[in-house]
């Protein structure tokens, strides 16, 4: 464990986010990563239309955008990528793979941008540098030798482009097999699921200017002044415009508390936007509860003949209605209301908020999506939103809010084990073979499959897969299990140090690099959270000339492992647009698809729901959904633990040991826990304890945590990830989507053990 996992500080919580600290805090780190010059040059082709997409979060940029269009954490995730500090031979000679997984995830990030492809061979006890023709060799041999294209898997992370996504795609079809995990797996799946089967997509429905023009945002589990800071901007133009906004979350947000706008006077002198109209402290899983109850509560006024529902939207476009209805009228309101966590009043005063807003939106994330009853939550959601007409129509829709900033592009381009046939119907009438029909290997079950010894290799385009997974030690089990491990990284993490017996790194370039071939500059393309394709393209000029942007390094494997399959592999390396123009081909929705994207801002994709109120489920209608309330059972004297980030993160990067808005300093090994809990348990604030879960029969123990009694829900308590992932048992999912429970896990806070105490 590094020493700086203990924090030096702990202070109150902040009641308002951005404003100066968050100006002073991009600058530190901007000038600390790259340099005044670097910084500028950078900052300012952020978001912008001749510039590259912020490689932190997917929220859309808006069409009136200014010079300055990035938040404090895109600044982090900027500088992450343009720091001018190197990985070199001279770094894998120095350090061994048992000293890299010794290091901290923090300490392995700040070692600077990876520059050279390196190996390491059975028996190795470090990486070894090698050419890039040996690494692509040593990946394809190892490839080559597997019994069965099924004993590979290929996973991608969000940043991946729609390029490179679009090809990796076909390189692991076209070797034979869907095993295509992806980080929507462990984030977003549950949207996907639950939206695919009410109405008929799994993405949202809503635009940037719905957002600002809502009458009433309903924001749910989801942390935006950390994870989405732009949002905070859209929602400060919906307060302006006389919007209403209500936050359910288990933890008091600083985010969604006040906003102080770092690009007006106001929000950096003055006292900000106030944002939250009424803040709903849902207990931790209780948010089907809390649905359920306005629904049934709104069904009650309905049936009292008040006009509440939308009920010619429900005629004409629902179905599913009336059984739905009996179902949530028969439910025990108390029962309700009891795994809510909240009072009647606070239920009634968001019902009338719902009622008196002419148009609505529900945006969530994570914290929604990582339940056991995650799907049937956000089906519950989509129930109010039909019962009210909240679809397909000025200011109201469905928004979950994704993470990276490509992950939904990903997706589109068929990453995806479970591929619909549409798509591989037309990668066979494209490249003329026949693609595997049958469902690929999730994360989860890629985990299995390596555990259990039927998936022996394991190829990462991006990502930190050790360490953004579930149950970290039987995941690296697994991958130590692997005969060939291969990660596509721009910096070096945890992953790197979790080995098959053969692994290989394989560097490329980011999004801040400029990208050459044949000495004609190229772009690729990602899709945003509300379906907005647009270009991205580097300024700087990469860490190493030899190195490969991710289309090259996809394409040079294909043409290693797969070289006699009439695939043009090296005219998709020279040439973006050729790939674009498969694209155009083969995924719905990409007419002129060369065209659009070189127009300013993009183009935006079809979405039936939103553009004609039409629904791609098998009646053409939009489903109601039953869905059953299961309680989660808290044994006595145990906890509900959530996993966040810290506000110094972005997923698994950790840019600094710092959690500002929760008042945490230097540290991160911290468990918040509300006061009234550690009475009734008997442990004092500052305490140490070890965090254990004894879930399926096995304990798992996340080691020497700090208690911080803070202001969340009762009976719950919170840490950071990657660190408590230990804590996430691998086969607890949830129903429907297999995404992970890691906002849901009971645990126990115990005195440390001597282990861990030494």
């Amino acid at each position: 464990m590094s020493g700086t996992d203990r924090p030096t500080d702990i202070g109150p919580p902040e009641s308002s986010a951005a404003g100066l600290p968050a100006v002073l805090a991009s600058t530190r780190h901007a000038r600390r990563e790259m340099g005044l010059r670097r910084s500028l040059t950078s900052l300012l082709k952020v978001n912008q239309p001749d510039g590259f997409d912020c490689p932190g979060c997917a929220w859309p940029e808006s069409p009136g955008r200014n010079h300055i269009e990035f938040c404090e954490n895109g600044v982090k995730a900027v500088a992450e990528e343009a720091t001018t500090k190197r990985v070199g031979a001279a770094f894998f000679a120095e350090h061994s793979v048992a000293d890299l997984e010794q290091r901290d995830g923090h300490w392995l990030g700040q070692q600077g941008r990876l520059t050279t492809p390196v190996v390491k061979r059975p028996g190795d006890t470090h990486y070894r540098p090698v050419s890039w023709n040996e690494a692509i060799r040593v990946v394809a041999d190892g490839l080559k030798a597997l019994d069965s294209p099924d004993e590979a898997a290929f996973y991608t992370s969000g940043r991946t482009s729609n390029e490179a996504a679009f090809l990796y795609q076909l390189l692991a079809r076209r070797f034979g097999t869907n095993n295509l995990p992806d980080c929507s797996n462990m984030c977003h799946e549950s949207s996907g699921v639950a939206l695919t089967e009410t109405i008929g997509i799994g993405k949202g429905t809503v635009t940037l200017d719905d957002v600002e023009q809502a009458d009433l945002l309903v924001i749910v589990g989801q942390n935006p002044g950390t994870n989405h800071p732009r949002m905070l901007s859209s929602l400060e133009a919906a307060k302006r415009r006389g919007g209403r906004i209500i936050a359910v979350n288990p933890l008091p947000e600083a985010g969604l508390i006040r906003f102080k706008n770092p690009q007006r006077a106001r929000g950096l002198i003055g006292r900000g936007t106030e944002l939250a109209d009424l803040f709903l402290q849902v207990s931790l899983n209780g948010d089907l509860g809390l649905f359920q109850l306005l629904n049934q509560r709104l069904l009650e006024r309905h049936d009292r003949g008040e006009r509440v529902l939308d009920e010619d939207f429900i005629a004409s476009s629902c179905e599913g209605f009336e059984a739905f209805a009996d179902h949530v009228r028969e439910q025990d309101p108390s029962r309700l209301l009891a795994a809510s966590g909240l009072t009647s009043s606070e239920v009634d005063a968001a019902l009338e908020m719902i009622v008196g807003a002419r148009s609505m939106i529900v945006c969530w994330a994570m914290g929604i999506t990582q339940h056991r009853n995650a799907v049937a939550t956000i089906r519950e959601v989509a129930n109010l939103a039909l019962m009210r007409g909240s679809i397909g129509r000025p200011g109201a829709g469905l928004c979950p809010v994704r993470g990276h900033s490509n992950v939904q592009g990903d997706r589109t381009m068929g990453i995806y084990e479970k591929p619909p046939p549409a798509l591989l119907d037309a990668l066979a009438a494209e490249f003329g073979f026949e693609p595997p029909r049958d469902d690929g290997r999730d994360t989860v079950d890629t985990i299995r499959g390596m555990r259990d010894g039927h998936v022996r290799a394991f190829v990462a385009m991006g990502g930190n897969f050790a360490e953004a997974t579930p149950d970290t030690g039987v995941t690296e089990a697994a991958l130590r299990r692997c005969d060939l491990t291969v990660h596509v990284s721009t910096k070096l993490n945890r992953s790197h140090a979790v080995t098959g017996a053969t692994a290989v790194i394989l560097p490329c370039r980011a999004r801040t690099d400029r990208d050459e071939q044949d000495g004609v500059a190229q772009f690729v393309t990602v899709e945003d959270s509300m379906s907005v394709v647009h270009r991205t393209s580097g300024h700087l000029p990469p860490p190493a000339v030899d190195l490969p942007s991710e289309v090259e390094v996809v394409t040079r494997l294909a043409a290693a492992v797969m070289p006699d399959v009439g695939i043009d592999w090296d005219g998709f390396r020279r040439d973006n647009d050729r790939t674009r123009d498969v694209i155009e081909r083969v995924i719905p929705g990409f007419e002129d698809f060369n065209e659009r994207v070189r127009e300013p801002g993009g183009f935006v994709l079809p979405n039936p729901p939103r553009d004609t109120r039409s629904f791609a489920t098998p009646s053409g209608r939009a489903r109601f959904s039953i869905n059953h309330l299961d309680v989660i059972e808290v044994p006595p004297g145990s906890l509900l633990l959530q996993t966040l980030r810290s506000h110094d993160q972005y997923n698994t990067t950790i840019y600094g040991l710092d959690d500002r808005y929760r008042g945490i300093s230097g540290g991160r090994r911290v468990v918040f826990v509300h006061p009234a809990d550690l009475a009734e348990l008997g442990i004092d604030d500052g305490a140490t304890v070890d965090i254990v879960g004894s879930a399926d029969g096995t304990e798992r123990r996340a080691p020497r945590f700090r208690v911080v009694a803070y202001p969340l829900a009762r009976h719950s308590c919170a840490a950071y990830f990657p660190e408590t992932n230990v804590l996430v048992p691998l086969d607890s999912v949830a129903e429907g989507s297999q995404t992970p429970t890691s906002k849901s896990v009971v645990v126990r806070l115990e005195a440390p053990t001597p282990a861990a105490t030494a």
